[in-house]
């Protein structure tokens, strides 16, 4: 078994997806219903969900945790696609799923279920982005690396890990901003490290990340064609938002409601990573809903 964050994870098998371009890292944790499959964004991996899976484990659910290509014990190859989410239902046959996106994994879990409605059970977004939004704000730091303009700049960056670290340590300290005493240790004891391991680590999750928000403005607007799509989707969509993020904040999440067909909004005390920052309450909404 793979060494963790977090002590308290259930047991889990773990699996090798093969892809073109690498091998995607799985962890399955076992249980019934319609499996929740935990996508994560940039620039983190899924050990962002390791807070939640214990709630969701001991509830009997089955519960699918990927990290993308390019991050945390994936090959380090090309950024995430959603085609990588339908190769692991595939590799490990299941029959229907909940997608559960974060950040930059929100579209993998749109599109996935717009692709294969007849596979997905409900989708979960929290603190994520689709098409273009009234509101939508991007951090600075993954502004930078989108602007195709300044490609040879964020690539000086990436070589300098001293440079990219205080790159990172700005971001941090901007995503904190409005948490509370104990969700801002938390930040620093558990997710800060997960950030810092996928970027120090050889190979590490620099061309992935830069490759990711390269590429997110023409994403963004190919999926904002996608809107039509969406709206026609009887698929349930299940957000779960954060109101202290900065950046993608509560009026994304009330768009997106106002977009979809059948659409829940919870709204929580918590920032960008509401599934680190109120764990038990994202599995409570979660289960409740399935």
């Amino acid at each position: 078994m793979t060494d963790s964050p977090s002590s308290a994870l259930p047991a889990f098998t773990e699996h090798r997806v093969q892809r073109d371009r690498g091998n995607l890292y799985v962890r399955d944790f076992p249980g019934g219903g319609p499996a929740f499959v935990v996508l994560h964004g940039f620039p983190d991996n899924s050990h962002i969900y390791d807070d939640l899976i214990p709630h969701l484990s001991a509830a009997g659910r089955r519960t699918i945790a990927i990290d993308f290509l390019g991050f945390g014990a994936s090959d380090k190859s090309d950024g995430a696609h959603y085609s990588d989410l339908e190769a692991v239902v595939e590799a490990l046959g299941i029959d229907k799923i909940i997608p559960v996106g974060h950040d930059a994994g929100g579209p993998t879990a749109v599109n996935f279920a717009l692709r294969h409605p007849e596979r997905t059970a409900a989708v979960c977004l929290m603190n994520a982005f689709y098409g273009d939004a009234p509101g939508l704000r991007v951090p600075e730091f993954i502004e930078l690396f989108s602007n195709k303009g300044l490609k040879a700049l964020t690539q000086h960056f990436l070589a300098s890990p001293q440079q990219f670290a205080w790159l990172l340590g700005f971001q941090r300290d901007q995503m904190q901003a409005g948490l509370t005493e104990a969700q801002k240790a938390r930040y620093t004891d558990f997710l800060g490290p997960i950030i810092d391991n996928n970027f120090r680590q050889r190979p590490s999750a620099g061309p992935a990340f830069a490759q990711m928000t390269y590429q997110l403005t023409d994403e963004v607007a190919v999926n904002t064609a996608r809107l039509l799509e969406f709206r026609r989707s009887d698929v349930p969509f299940l957000l779960i938002w954060g109101k202290l993020d900065p950046y993608l904040h509560v009026s994304v999440a009330e768009y997106m409601r106002s977009q979809a067909k059948i659409a829940a909004l919870h709204v929580l005390e918590a920032g960008h990573w509401p599934q680190i920052d109120a764990a038990a309450d994202v599995a409570r909404i979660l289960l409740a809903s399935q």
